[in-house]
């Protein structure tokens, strides 16, 4: 009856090795990703295929480079990129002469060091059309 006792504190004590083992493997792994370089230089993102969805930023610092994965929208067309974050204001009146409308927006932040203009101006075409708030209900009223 000890020996049985004994091979099961042996058995829970090799099991309780092998997990504690395990665990430094995946801290290890953490600790291979971190650099001791603080001055990265990131570069734009660039996609896979097209121009948009996922893509990698390559970085420098030193002799070090890394590929970190990221992605652009698909419906971001704008001429400032899309690590540059603006604040934009109410679009204003519709212009009769040129036909557009215009808005501008403050830099509100620069996503890896991205080279951002401080303030950009985007325009889009007057509405043609006059929206209504009124709907009409449907199902009722029907002879």
């Amino acid at each position: 009856m000890q020996v049985w006792s004994f091979l099961l504190f042996l058995l829970a004590l090799m099991l309780l090795a092998a997990t504690t083992e395990a665990g430094k493997n995946k801290k290890e792994k953490v600790k291979k990703d971190v650099s001791k370089c603080e001055d990265w230089r990131w570069g734009p993102c660039v996609p896979n295929s097209k121009d948009c969805g996922l893509g990698y930023r390559e970085g420098t610092c030193k002799d070090e480079s890394k590929k970190l994965k990221c992605k652009i929208p698909c419906n971001w067309k704008k001429k400032f990129g899309a690590d540059c974050k603006y604040k934009f204001e109410s679009w204003g009146g519709c212009s009769a002469q040129t036909g557009v409308k215009t808005r501008s927006g403050i830099l509100k932040k620069a996503l890896y060091n991205a080279q951002c203009e401080e303030i950009v101006y985007v325009t889009k075409p007057c509405s043609s059309k006059i929206k209504s708030k009124t709907k009409a209900k449907k199902g009722k009223g029907k002879d």
